[in-house]
């Protein structure tokens, strides 16, 4: 086991189930993450990813968007709350919310998202039902920053997979997932030990411009 300094402090967003919140912690456990998860937070109190971050010892909070008036309203709730953990990145891990101009501003360069897609292709929602309409022969997941157009930061990290004649959006949904646990806390640990930078609206990698997405096959 090759055990990491932790030298970063993350804040995990989640709305659902937490799958790919759960490979973080998963990673955590193992000694193979390269920052800590400082806290998590949902938009949603019943969010299971709320129980697996009470399992694992990680403090949890919970800001409800309906109780407020606008996108940015709630946004400064939730950087509130996150502030007492001094997070120096955000992961969104199935944080369904489109993020206000000043959250994003607030933490610029440091705020990464996955996307069940091969971005730029098939932004937005129902990926997978798109990728089996258009007959496409791969499918994937990209990890990206996250920028005021929505799906639309400069792409990091991306996992392909084959589609399969037998695949369905169901089964295109459980492969793509299994990628994501894999590339998703990767790319984070880029991000954490300072390898990884955005930078006047470009991604670098090493110092090296990332024109596009570095690509594993699964």
């Amino acid at each position: 086991m090759i055990v990491v300094e932790t030298a970063s402090r993350a804040a995990i967003l989640i709305s659902g189930s937490g799958t790919n919140l759960q490979a973080f912690i998963d990673r955590q456990r193992e000694g193979r993450l390269a920052f800590e998860i400082a806290v998590v937070c949902s938009n949603r109190a019943d969010a299971y990813g709320l129980v697996r971050a009470e399992r694992a010892g990680i403090p949890n909070c919970t800001r409800a968007h309906g109780e407020f008036a606008d996108r940015e309203s709630f946004d400064r709730s939730v950087a509130a709350a996150l502030e007492p953990y001094a997070p120096d990145l955000l992961i969104l891990a199935g944080f369904m919310r489109i993020l206000s101009p000043w959250f994003v501003r607030r933490y610029e360069g440091r705020i990464l998202n996955i996307h069940p897609a091969l971005l730029p292709l098939y932004p937005g929602l129902h990926t997978h039902r798109r990728v089996l309409e258009a007959g496409d022969s791969h499918h994937g997941s990209t990890v990206h920053f996250v920028t005021e157009e929505l799906d639309g930061g400069p792409p990091v990290l991306a996992g392909r997979i084959a589609v399969e004649p037998a695949d369905t959006p169901e089964s295109l949904n459980d492969r793509v997932q299994a990628v994501e646990h894999r590339i998703y806390p990767e790319a984070a640990d880029w991000l954490a030990t300072g390898r990884l930078r955005l930078s006047e609206g470009a991604a670098t990698l090493d110092g090296e411009p990332l024109d596009a997405p570095i690509v594993r096959d699964f």
